[in-house]
């Protein structure tokens, strides 16, 4: 069968990708056109045939966002628990000492998935990486929600725990991580047949602190042979980044230099701590030099580390030296308007200068930043030949107006609010702000009772035994 052509038809604003110039531009009353899954129109007047015609008068299209970091199976359980929590003795992260006390059960990581993607879909995410643990129907899980979905199954040598709330010990097992890398390379071979066109897959050894030389080494190799790049939490805490210097002598970014796995085959989760953060005192390096040199990549999350009083040092200064950073969605609300939004002002507060992250540093970011990082030259842009990915957000809001510019109206005011149509492959997959693919309603219930049961349990993971309340505490006291 032929496959079908749909316009969006006299768009009042349209985000465009200007090949020539290598960036995204404005277009003004316009067309969309698709056929099948891929755009055949972006702009002007589309004059071929149409099966099906949508309105975009009042209408702002854009390219879906590119998420290239997230961990859904997880972090939907911690609403209520990490928003204002951390360890006042491991450098205000909430990692070591909490996220272990508080994780849901691993049986329960689809339904919690489900909810972060519906999650990402009404914020406009039309792709997203999804950082777990390698698991059974994974793929299948993904395909069902009509995102696009690239695995990045993560494994390692080690665990950590804390036993007195302000030191970290590390327990290894070579062995375990040897047998997690084989899983997850299995587990993208496969994904990467999967029926549905949308699945794929990186390779996530989970930290630089949880993994032997010789599993990165590994990692690296397995996904040089598919043309792949690896993920890696790096610079992610001032924990890592002194344990690393205790062992090396060498920062984290010096050392994952040392061994050769430094470069553009290597996205760093976070990137945050290098020795020039002002949280650091290690004169000793140049490690954004050597960043910016290597090629490697940044997968920056903005809203995780602002809860805590973190910041990257900036996305500006990061991307103006040409390091190419993508942007994601670490914790909850999976929403990436708001990330977009905290990147701007988390860089700006930090820098002490307005200038230091423009809405077109974390837009780019967020959309053909996070294409470049999963190879993707076909996302997070809307041009002609690439894949119809794409939402429309509502011009009439009431945060959108007056509107002078859409995107600083979206992103500074409406939110994912103004988002009401999202396209993915060309098959729309939320309608009126609605997502189409999931009963999200029995799937919340079912996250209720998954983070009830972790909470039970609570008080016998925490190394002080302490009560839920005596460990996150509620904003008021329960009088009754």
């Amino acid at each position: 069968m032929a496959e079908r052509t749909t316009v969006i038809r006299d768009a009042d604003w349209i985000v465009a990708w200007n090949a020539a110039e290598k960036r995204h531009e404005y277009r003004r009353r316009g067309d969309v056109a698709w056929r099948g899954r891929v755009l055949i129109h972006v702009g002007g007047r589309f004059a071929g045939q149409a099966d099906a015609e949508t309105d975009g008068r009042g209408r702002f299209v854009m390219p879906g966002f590119v998420n290239v970091h997230t961990h859904p199976g997880s972090e939907p359980g911690n609403k209520g628990l990490l928003e204002e929590l951390g360890s006042p003795g491991l450098g205000q992260s909430s990692l070591y000492e909490f996220m272990p006390v508080f994780r849901i059960a691993p049986e329960e990581a689809a339904a919690a998935t489900r909810v972060a993607v519906a999650e990402l879909l009404q914020s406009g995410v039309t792709t997203f990486c999804d950082l777990s643990p390698a698991r059974e129907g994974w793929a299948d899980d993904l395909a069902a929600t009509g995102i696009r979905a690239v695995l990045c199954p993560m494994f390692r040598s080690a665990s950590w725990r804390t036993a007195d709330g302000h030191s970290v010990e590390y327990a290894w097992d070579e062995a375990a991580g040897a047998e997690g890398l084989r899983r997850a390379v299995e587990t993208i071979d496969r994904a990467r047949q999967h029926p549905s066109g949308r699945v794929s897959g990186i390779l996530g050894p989970s930290q630089i602190d949880t993994c032997t030389e010789g599993l990165i080494k590994d990692a690296l190799a397995a996904a040089r042979e598919r043309g792949i790049p690896i993920q890696i939490h790096c610079a992610q805490s001032l924990v890592e980044f002194n344990e690393m210097t205790r062992r090396h002598g060498k920062t984290p970014v010096e050392w994952l230099d040392a061994i050769g796995a430094l470069g553009p085959d290597t996205v760093l989760g976070h990137g945050i701590f290098l020795n020039d953060h002002p949280w650091v005192n290690w004169p000793h390096a140049d490690d954004f030099a050597r960043l910016a040199a290597s090629g490697a990549q940044v997968a920056h999350c903005p809203t995780v580390f602002m809860r805590r009083g973190i910041a990257l040092n900036t996305l500006g200064r990061y991307m103006a030296a040409g390091i190419v950073c993508g942007m994601g969605t670490d914790t909850f609300p999976h929403n990436m308007a708001d990330e977009v939004r905290h990147a701007c002002y988390a860089g700006r507060v930090l820098a002490g200068n307005f200038k230091a992250v423009s809405t077109a540093d974390a837009f780019t970011a967020a959309t053909v930043g996070g294409a470049a990082i999963l190879r993707r030259s076909d996302l997070g842009r809307l041009a002609p030949g690439c894949k119809a990915d794409l939402s429309v957000a509502d011009l009439t809001h009431p945060y959108m107006r007056p509107v002078r510019d859409p995107l600083r109206s979206l992103v500074y005011s409406a939110g994912e609010r103004a988002i009401r149509d999202v396209y993915v492959d060309g098959e729309r997959v939320v309608r009126d702000g609605q997502v189409l693919t999931i009963d999200l309603e029995p799937t919340l219930a079912r996250l209720q009772r998954a983070q009830d049961e972790s909470l039970a349990g609570a008080s016998q993971r925490d190394w002080a035994g302490r009560a839920v309340d005596e460990m996150s505490p509620p904003v008021f006291p329960i009088a009754g």
